[in-house]
């Protein structure tokens, strides 16, 4: 089914075959890469059916045929049919826990015959065109609260109906939606909130056993309250640009600690934090004054990123300990050290890091990983097939494979920019934002950099959902490319 406009023939002329030909050398790597984490020592090689390097050929070649006939597909159907679609595949997602079974702990798999597939997968790739489709409509802008909330509305359906199938891990990536939010005009704004909220998390935890010296305060609570204190100061400077108030905000807070400091070291020892609590909250009064007294609304919404910053700091312990389910606050605690279990939940990321370094710079070769090969990294052939790649091929082929992704990831970064209409662009940067947080993720568990929430890395791991997913979450995108100059 080619355009009425432009043949099959010069379809294919303007398809952007850099792209493919980064694919398939990427999926091919895959394929090595799971035949190196499933080889066991002695065995004959072949590309048996029934062998999981053999059932990954088989994914792959049908991941071929479905990227192709996409391509033939005309691309005005991706646009006609996208809330269709995102309305399909969100019910799926949500009868997908009444009628999935139980894969270590997650109902996310649907098993039709001998085949299970994971829906959350494919999902990714209806929300990315119901959101090119509706950010891309004329007079849409990010910067109208209705528009905004309209947006935020079509990443959080999914996000939440993945939650209910306690998939956190795949969950987590719908997130990656919100860099495309600021591609297309989003204010920086959202993103220092939600990094700082991370920062909040993070030095929260990781620091609140250790306690300041002469007094009862928690070295982590101290710092965060400085941190919402110093973030509060900044953010008026920013925006309010009043240089003198900044100034006295600061000398004054920082005398008041000054004197606690003094009170508590030689006179009587308390919790400091109370005082940067209190100093906060002289913050917030100050600022809201002054919105009043000025009518200015950017003030009155630094305030509520103080008053916000600080129900995310003391809501850190409930979201930790009631939220996340055990298994992921011990890889928490373990990626923080607040824990050192090697042979519990720290275990996979131990030996995977083992089998990273025992890789040197060149590697042990094709199918000579021991570490692999003797089954110390579980799930060495889905989630943490990375550790193969540099078991077997060393800091040179682990080096290979990064650069692989960077130039598929700005490769297509330039074609995202070369789009002619809004709808092009904005699913373009959905498929950047998308392969970029799972590479990310996916490596920096791997060696533990990053909390191990069971992502797959695309087009490596095992498996026919994440490899098809992928597929036609991409090809989709380059046949979109193809007719840019339709416009024109």
């Amino acid at each position: 089914m080619a355009t009425d406009n432009v043949s099959a023939k010069s379809i294919f002329k303007s398809i952007d075959w850099v792209t493919i030909l980064l694919y398939l050398v990427i999926v091919t790597l895959g394929w090595f890469s799971v035949m190196g984490a499933t080889y066991n020592f002695g065995d004959a090689i072949t590309l048996d059916l029934t062998t999981r390097a053999g059932k990954q050929l088989l994914w792959i070649g049908l991941a071929m045929i479905w990227g192709f006939s996409l391509l033939l597909i005309d691309d005005k159907i991706y646009d006609t049919f996208s809330y269709i679609l995102y309305v399909i595949m969100m019910g799926i997602l949500l009868i997908t826990p009444f009628i999935a079974t139980n894969h270590k702990g997650s109902y996310s798999w649907i098993n039709i015959g001998s085949l299970s597939l994971q829906p959350a997968e494919f999902a990714k790739t209806a929300t990315a065109l119901a959101l090119a489709k509706m950010m891309g409509t004329y007079g849409f802008s990010l910067s109208r609260t209705r528009n905004m909330v309209q947006a935020c509305a079509i990443v959080f359906i999914p996000f939440v109906l993945i939650i209910l199938q306690r998939e956190t891990g795949s969950a987590l990536i719908y997130l990656a939606f919100f860099l495309v939010f600021y591609r297309e005009g989003m204010s920086g704004s959202v993103l220092f909130i939600g990094i700082s909220a991370a920062i909040y998390f993070i030095v929260g935890l990781r620091y609140n056993m250790f306690n300041i010296t002469y007094t009862h305060t928690s070295v982590g609570e101290f710092a965060v309250l400085t941190l919402i204190w110093i973030f509060t100061l900044c953010l008026d400077l920013v925006y309010d640009k009043d240089w003198r108030n900044a100034r006295h905000m600061f000398l004054g807070g920082l005398t008041i600690l000054a004197i606690a400091g003094i009170v508590t070291r030689y006179i009587h020892i308390f919790d400091i934090s109370w005082v940067l609590l209190a100093i906060c909250s002289g913050c917030i009064v100050y600022l809201c004054t002054k919105a009043i007294l000025n009518r200015d609304v950017k003030l009155y919404l630094i305030a509520i990123f103080t008053l916000g910053s600080l129900a995310i700091h003391y809501s850190t312990d409930y979201v930790l300990n009631d939220i996340l389910e055990p298994h992921q606050q011990t890889r928490v605690r373990v990626l923080l050290g607040l824990e050192d279990d090697i042979n519990g939940a720290g275990y996979n990321v131990r030996q995977s890091e083992i089998a990273i370094g025992s890789g040197g710079l060149l590697g042990k070769g094709f199918l000579n990983g021991t570490q692999t090969k003797l089954k110390y990294v579980p799930e060495q052939d889905t989630d943490f097939i990375f550790c193969t790649v540099g078991e077997e091929s060393g800091f040179v082929g682990a080096t290979i494979v990064l650069l692989l992704f960077l130039c598929l990831i700005l490769r297509l970064i330039h074609l995202a920019e070369r789009q002619n209409y809004a709808m092009g662009r904005i699913y373009g940067y959905a498929v950047v934002s998308i392969l970029l947080l799972h590479v990310f993720i996916n490596i920096g568990m791997v060696m533990g950099l990053t909390p191990v929430i069971g992502i797959p890395l695309p087009f490596f791991s095992y498996g026919g959902s994440s490899l098809w997913g992928f597929t036609i979450l991409l090809f989709i995108f380059i046949r979109i490319d193809a007719s840019r100059n339709r416009y024109n």
